[in-house]
């Protein structure tokens, strides 16, 4: 027990090194744990992005490369940003749905063959889940519930097999589509999971933010991002549905003079530009936003304007060349969330998949929104924030100087204590505390959590937890000795004894932590990681370096008793 191998001792300094490695990043920042002095207000979201950059920059320069320099990320509560309460419209999202069953029904229901067309008309109540259908023919009636039941898919998420949609036969023809309720739950709940998504791409598509989205309720999403002083910059992005369409354009002056007039033609609707200009365009697309594979601001080679360029997948673009070679000169728009981007002519086949949008006057702030959308995706219903909070900076400062002050408060405390009541036992039990508290920070720099002030709480009851463990050895040893065994034996029974207590203890606690990071969000899952992670360097600190310290010193001093 109180033997240290060359192996074991080598093990010891390199998780130390590599602990103080990781947390050492937090020291030589502007402040405690990664505070920066604040930017100037008048400075817009992009040169406020620089300032910081240029921050990190300067604090890294001479730190080298290869070595780790991520700090502990700091959460809203500490670094200050802005808390969006989000909603969906969880019957929007069984709409569109419904919209999406409602093709399918027409393409399941297309002639093939000799075949005549089997649905003539359709009747959709979006809001129920229902989808009502009229056979041209009701003695194609089993047909027509075969190829129903083919375009019928299993319910998402689940494994039972149960269906989308229950089909049911009126009669007279008519055939009831009716989306079931576990479907409409699985519908809702996958929803959820898809904006989380689709709004982390949005927002961080490279991922680098440190930002926290997370489910509240069943169509309710709570997004944290420290460090942004404007909301604007956010909701903006968010508010954007990014349906985006490739529709190919009716420019014949009777067409739209007509749908001006109120006589859109069937199969066609009307839609405009930035500038108000209308356009006639084929309800039907070629290729649509889940046809992207990736989208990228650039730039014009004629004029340098701001772009925004995308790259179709497989299939899109091969939908898309084929598009093109049909609709020779024609006009095709680009429509995002019913609104036209671009409506060049098709000049000439255009194959590969390669598109750009121009001429929209784009800034480089907004080309680049405009690519993160588009390359996110389309969101399953449209977003609405239904509460709003900036937090300040100085409130996280004054949070952390406050937590830094209990630590060093806490640690005096406890320090005297140990030396006080166990003498030389409580000076390794004190320095290996300090060491604990540098691995905390180096874990959570190391895997990238998010410091809360709950979490700050949370360190600050590590160290008391810390010296526990040497509590119960150190009293167990003290037993030892009054007892009459000498130092080398009273330090080996003292250490096997209390490790069964020792562990049930911390494991029990550990659970708990774990629970609570599982059911717990925001500021209870900062907590319980720090928890866990500080019980995790507690046992550590305290059974393998205490131990390793007192074993280096009995077998320099060689004492016969120990004075506790």
């Amino acid at each position: 027990m109180l033997h240290f191998s060359k192996w074991k001792v080598l093990g010891i300094a390199l998780v130390l090194i590599w602990g103080a490695l990781l947390a050492f990043p937090n020291a030589v920042s502007d402040g405690f744990l990664g505070v920066k002095p604040d930017a100037p207000i008048s400075q817009s979201a992009e040169d406020l992005a620089k300032f910081r950059a240029q921050q990190d920059a300067a604090e890294g320069s001479w730190w080298p490369g290869f070595l780790p320099k991520n700090k502990v990320n700091l959460g809203l509560d500490l670094q200050g940003g802005v808390y969006l309460l989000i909603e969906f419209d969880e019957e929007e999202v069984v709409a569109n749905r419904i919209e999406i069953a409602r093709r399918d029904v027409t393409e399941a229901l297309a002639p093939r063959g000799d075949r005549p067309l089997i649905a003539s008309t359709r009747e959709v109540n979006e809001a129920t889940g229902q989808l009502e259908i009229r056979l041209k023919e009701p003695a194609e009636l089993r047909e027509a519930m075969r190829r129903l039941d083919d375009a019928n898919p299993p319910v998402e998420g689940t494994i039972s097999g149960a269906r989308t949609f229950d089909i049911t036969d009126r009669g007279g023809g008519f055939i009831t589509m009716e989306m079931t309720a576990a479907a409409r739950d699985a519908l809702v709940s996958d929803s959820q999971g898809k904006i989380i998504e689709i709004i982390r791409r949005r927002i961080d598509p490279d991922g680098v933010k440190e930002i926290s989205i997370q489910p509240q309720a069943d169509n309710r999403i709570v997004l944290e991002a420290p460090g942004v002083d404007d909301p604007k910059t956010l909701t903006t992005v968010l508010k954007e549905a990014g349906r985006m369409t490739f529709n190919i354009v009716d420019s014949s002056e009777t067409g739209l003079t007509a749908a001006l007039n109120g006589l859109v033609r069937p199969g066609y609707k009307l839609v405009e530009d930035s500038d108000g200009f209308p356009y006639l365009i084929n309800v039907s697309p070629i290729v649509t936003g889940s046809d992207i594979a990736t989208a990228n601001p650039g730039f014009d080679a004629d004029d340098n304007s701001r772009t925004v360029d995308f790259r179709l997948s497989g299939s899109g673009a091969k939908r898309f060349g084929d598009a093109t070679v049909k609709y020779i000169d024609r006009q095709f728009a680009i429509v995002l969330d019913d609104l036209v981007m671009s409506a060049p002519v098709i000049r000439e086949p255009i194959y590969g998949g390669n598109v750009q949008i121009s001429g929209g006057g784009f800034t480089e702030e907004r080309a680049r929104e405009l690519a993160a959308i588009i390359e996110a995706g389309e969101l399953p219903a449209k977003l609405e924030v239904i509460q709003e909070r900036t937090v300040t900076a100085s409130l996280g400062a004054d949070a952390i100087r406050a937590g830094t002050a209990a630590s060093i408060i806490g640690l005096v405390l406890v320090a005297v204590f140990m030396v006080l009541a166990y003498s030389r036992l409580g000076i390794f039990a004190v320095v290996s505390l300090m060491i604990n508290i540098i691995l905390i920070l180096g874990a959570l720099s190391g895997i990238g959590a998010t410091l809360t002030l709950p979490g700050i709480a949370g360190i600050i009851l590590t160290i008391g937890m810390a010296v526990d463990a040497n509590v119960l050895v150190f009293e167990r040893i003290r037993e030892e000795t009054r007892a009459g065994r000498g130092a080398m034996t009273a330090v080996q029974a003292g250490y096997e004894k209390a490790l069964g207590t020792i562990l049930d203890a911390n494991i029990t606690t550990f659970i708990a932590a774990a629970i609570l990071y599982v059911l717990g969000s925001g500021p209870v899952s900062g907590f319980a990681v720090t928890l866990a992670i500080g019980i995790v360097t507690s046992v550590f600190t305290a059974f393998v370096i205490t131990r390793w310290f007192t074993s280096i010193w009995l077998h320099w001093a060689k004492p016969k008793k120990l004075k506790l």
